[in-house]
């Protein structure tokens, strides 16, 4: 299927069936496959160079491969505890307070879960129940709707707009009701590249202060923060982190996100809840991979201290291969992504526009519209950096040359 017919959040598949059984009474009518799964699969098929879905294309640190060959000699292979392995929990504690300065309680505040997508989800559905309403911000990561949707709530989505993705706190202020039961951030932004700032949580703390309105603060690329600038968590927060959820990913910080090993942190009374449901959904994470990310933290606590510069050198890389092009490149604060402006080659319409660069540039990348419950006219795709240089050098050439060409047609 062309991108190009790609319309709300995912591609469904309309196939008929022959027989006469009653169909399903789905509850997600017009939810099908993502758009990351569609643009690489596509990109497979053509042969094409993926900046599309964030996952990188180098090897892990073959240590973590050790620990991890090491774990299952020993023989943890059987179920990990509900909650998490504690070895690990105490890891992650370290690392919070080592980052943030809270001290958490690993007992009682802290979860392990299948990558951050099951917090997420297993902390919607368990404080959000039928006709409560969530905020979400557009463009909002697709998995934040169906979620609540799939608790019986409504998802009211307040757009960002481009170019600079900014929170309009007094939208959020009249958004907010008596049904009003969480609003749910994410900073650094997927797929905006932008930062919460602390004066945004200020305004998202008195916004809410006297209201039983919680949080779920989506953190994955807490140590993706460019330019010399500090993540602003909801854990630095006092207020707001007494209310919140907030969601973390070993996935991103190790570059392996294969491994879907997350973690939700919360007061004791949110745990409790998030645990009653993260029981009977996932119930344990991979037992093996709990212990290898343990002793891994153990013998590299520092581990995210690396991930800016790193990826920032990646984010010069491709902003330095592409300038003087006809593209323009919006700064990009954080994650490891950069958005692509193509607004000076042709008119608004990323969906066609990525299908052009797919099918004539050999470049996959992911347009914003599907992230969006309204989508305005947009000139931007995001293009993920966290590639080996050799890829992203050669999609550079890629993306210049084509652009060359198109401005050359007109």
């Amino acid at each position: 299927m062309p991108l190009w017919r790609l319309r709300g959040r995912a591609v469904g598949d309309k196939r008929q069936t022959a027989d006469r059984r009653p169909a399903p009474v789905s509850k997600l009518p017009d939810v099908g496959t993502t758009v990351f799964t569609v643009m690489s699969r596509r990109a497979r098929e053509l042969g094409a160079l993926n900046l599309g879905q964030g996952f990188p294309d180098y090897d892990i640190d073959p240590r973590i491969t050790e620990l991890v060959a090491a774990a299952m000699s020993a023989g943890h292979n059987q179920y990990a505890p509900m909650e998490g392995l504690m070895s690990l929990r105490e890891r992650i504690a370290e690392k919070l307070f080592r980052s943030y300065g809270r001290k958490v309680n690993p007992e009682s505040e802290i979860t392990v879960t299948l990558g951050a997508t099951e917090a997420i989800y297993s902390a919607i559905q368990a404080v959000v129940g039928a006709g409560d309403e969530v905020i979400a911000f557009d463009p909002a990561y697709d998995s934040y709707e169906p979620a609540v949707r799939l608790a019986g709530a409504r998802c009211i989505r307040l757009p960002l707009s481009p170019p600079s993705f900014a929170y309009d706190w007094s939208r959020v202020r009249d958004a907010l009701t008596e049904r009003t039961r969480l609003v749910l951030i994410n900073s650094p932004h997927n797929p905006a590249c932008t930062t919460i700032t602390a004066e945004d949580l200020d305004q998202l703390a008195a916004a809410i202060r006297g209201r039983p309105i919680l949080v779920l603060s989506d953190e994955v690329y807490e140590h993706v923060v460019y330019d010399g600038h500090k993540h602003a968590s909801v854990l630095l927060h006092p207020e707001l982190a007494e209310r919140s959820f907030a969601v973390f990913s070993f996935g991103k910080t190790l570059h392996a996100t294969g491994l879907r090993v997350g973690y939700a942190v919360a007061p004791a009374p949110l745990t409790t809840e998030l645990r009653k449901v993260h029981q009977f959904n996932t119930f344990s994470i991979a037992h093996p991979l709990q212990h290898a990310i343990a002793a891994y933290l153990a013998e590299k606590p520092d581990i995210g201290d690396g991930l800016a510069g790193f990826f920032q050198a990646k984010r010069d890389r491709v902003r330095a291969a592409l300038a003087g092009s006809s593209f323009a490149l919006p700064p990009a604060r954080g994650t490891y992504f950069q958005l692509l402006d193509f607004g000076q080659l042709a008119p608004p319409g990323d969906l066609a526009f990525a299908e052009r660069l797919l099918t004539e540039a050999g470049v996959a990348t992911i347009p914003l519209s599907p992230f969006y419950e309204n989508p305005p006219p947009l000139t931007v795709l995001r293009l993920c950096i966290c590639k080996r240089d050799d890829t992203l050098d050669r999609a550079a050439e890629r993306l210049r040359s084509f652009a060359e060409q198109l401005a050359h047609r007109r």
